[in-house]
């Protein structure tokens, strides 16, 4: 729409070329000093991948629970799974994201390790479309959503506001580092060194591949990593010849981001990301050698360098997902006896004295504060099996067998032997001399740790027998039944989490958080009880087969509750901030 006589894509057409023509003059004048070109770049990829992690955590405090939630309901279909996973990478911006998520929910037992690859071959193809939207014309929304989110963000209180307001402050440096990314590259075009270096590397295929998949792994970012070859593509820098090599090596980075970060957690979560690795990483590397030894014509990807590059991202993507349907059991297979193979021989390698070691070390009593923070140590090693535990019993209860309800029992029997220690340990340290504030953490941690294992035995003294009945009786809770007990274990999985952070940090906001909560999880107990009874009115079959396996659950998961909760007590008893009785006082009598 033409403004002042001058349309607007002539505006915009004449604002870019003065912002790269400027760019130039400024690297001209520096004599085009390639330590100003690289940091000039090295600014514009902080910059993107700054922006990147604000949007993915500001989607995340805001929709996190909900994503999670649908992508926990949507995980039993290969098809559904698959698609909620590129919408949920789309959402976070990384596939990564995705691909941890999927595996911790595959390592608590909530979904299979198969519909849990097929969610990460969505979430990749996902990633990849993500740079087909980054690299459209959206320079008008950088003002706009900088404009609109720092608005949002300081004109509320309220998080979850503020945190909307972060994530289209971030989409819009999102859009304007992909502008600096441009402008930094164009310098690059006069460098005499650059095309020597394109030569090598469009001669060495190998060392093109590799070097891309470390540049991957050191942004942590295949979108970066392709938003950077694009721009070099777009400028002319490198062919689409040498670029589609490194896409393939991009691919191959991205797929060893997962496993290096998962690396010490617990091998069924590992299942995910290594499978991911084992499927993207040799698929590229088995394109990469099917390329090279035909070296089809590609101009079917697009008319420009930078069309065939992005479009060969999203095709070597949308490849792997439809070998993954056929492939993803064998995979899983291999994945699950590799691992298995790995954590075996770690354990035959492991001396004795450091597979039993504990923090809990008697020579420094006469140092209370030194010797009480070995025993927050020990007690935070207690709260991550029970959240283990807690994160587990509903995928057990979904899919019950023997072999899962004796693996949680084994956990409990961990946190049990923990628990015994830590108190022998709190015991012989109260004989000695303490500052009133010493012992006092002394007594909140060895109440949190008796607490903590009530919450391990009531998972497996009741729980556990709740999942053996249903076992046994091959019970089936109602659609409705069970879509209830799920909310009401992720409240009190959320409100668990709260409370391990309100143990370690004793922060009074959070504290007084997690006491709001245990009203609120009182009110939705409450609502559940009432919708059961009107489908056992009802006269539903299954509702009056699992009736008392439901109401159970549902208090045992409110004893567990009140339990976690009660761990924000002392810290708001501290403060002067906890009353000693929930009564309303009776109102006077008229004389």
């Amino acid at each position: 729409m033409p403004f002042c006589g001058i349309s607007f894509q002539t505006f915009h057409h004449n604002y870019i070329n003065i912002k790269i023509g400027l760019s130039a003059g400024i690297f001209t004048e520096f004599y085009l000093s390639g330590s100003v070109v690289l940091l000039h770049l090295a600014g514009a990829v902080a910059l993107l991948l700054w922006a990147t992690r604000m949007v993915r955590s500001g989607v995340e405090e805001v929709f996190g629970d909900r994503l999670k939630r649908g992508l926990r309901n949507r995980l039993q279909n290969p098809l559904m799974a698959a698609t909620f996973g590129m919408a949920l990478a789309i959402a976070l911006q990384s596939s990564t994201a995705v691909t941890l998520l999927v595996g911790s929910f595959v390592g608590s037992g909530f979904v299979s390790g198969l519909a849990g690859l097929m969610a990460v071959r969505g979430g990749e193809l996902g990633s990849a479309l993500i740079v087909k939207i980054l690299t459209l014309d959206l320079t008008l929304l950088i003002p706009v959503c900088i404009a609109v989110g720092t608005a949002i963000s300081m004109s509320t209180k309220r998080e979850e506001w503020a945190k909307s307001g972060q994530i289209l402050v971030g989409i819009g440096l999102l859009i304007l580092s992909l502008d600096l990314t441009s402008a930094a590259t164009a310098p690059l075009r006069e460098s005499e060194i650059l095309p020597i270096i394109v030569d090598y590397l469009a001669n060495d295929p190998v060392t093109a591949y590799l070097l891309a998949g470390l540049m991957t792994w050191l942004f942590h970012s295949s979108v970066a990593a392709i938003i950077l070859l694009v721009s070099f593509a777009s400028r002319g820098l490198i062919g689409h010849e040498l670029a589609i090599v490194m896409v393939l090596g991009v691919n191959l980075g991205s797929s060893i981001i997962a496993p290096i970060l998962t690396r010490r957690s617990p091998s069924s979560m590992r299942v995910v990301p290594l499978g991911n690795l084992l499927m993207r990483g040799a698929g590229s590397l088995i394109i990469l050698l099917l390329y090279l030894s035909f070296q089809p014509n590609l101009n079917f990807l697009g008319s420009d360098e930078a069309s065939r590059v992005i479009n060969a991202h999203i095709l070597f993507n949308i490849i792997i997902l439809i070998a993954g349907f056929p492939l993803s059991g064998l995979i899983l297979k291999t994945t699950t006896a590799l691992i298995n193979m790995n954590t075996a021989k770690k354990k035959a390698d492991l001396p004795a004295e450091i597979e039993e070691y504990s923090a809990l070390d008697k020579t420094v009593f006469d140092r209370p504060s030194q010797a009480l923070a070995n025993a927050t140590r020990e007690v935070i090693g207690v709260c991550e099996t029970v959240e283990v535990m807690l994160q587990r019993i509903m995928g057990i209860y979904e899919y019950p067998n023997q072999q899962r309800i004796h693996d949680l029992a084994a956990l409990d029997d961990r946190v049990d032997k923990k628990h015994l220690a830590i108190k022998l340990y709190l015991t012989e340290l109260a004989t000695y001399p303490m500052s009133d504030a010493e012992a006092s953490r002394m007594q909140e941690l060895l109440e949190a740790c008796i607490k903590l294992e009530q919450v391990g035995d009531i998972i497996v003294r009741n729980m556990l027998v709740h999942v053996q009945k249903k076992l046994n009786k091959n019970l089936e809770f109602t659609e409705d039944g069970w879509k209830e007990l799920v909310e009401f274990h992720r409240i009190v999985l959320s409100n668990a989490h709260l409370a391990f952070n309100v143990l370690i940090s004793r922060d009074t906001r959070t504290a007084r958080e997690l006491v709001k909560q245990k009203d609120s999880l009182r009110e939705l107990e409450r609502e559940t009880t009432m919708m059961h009874f009107t489908r056992l009115r009802e006269g539903t079959a299954r509702s009056v087969e699992t009736s008392s396996l439901h109401l159970d659950t549902i208090r045992d998961l409110k004893q567990i509750n009140s339990l976690l909760a009660s761990l924000a007590y002392p810290v708001l008893e501290e403060r002067g901030e906890l009353g000693d009785t929930r009564l309303i006082k009776p109102p006077k009598k008229k004389p």
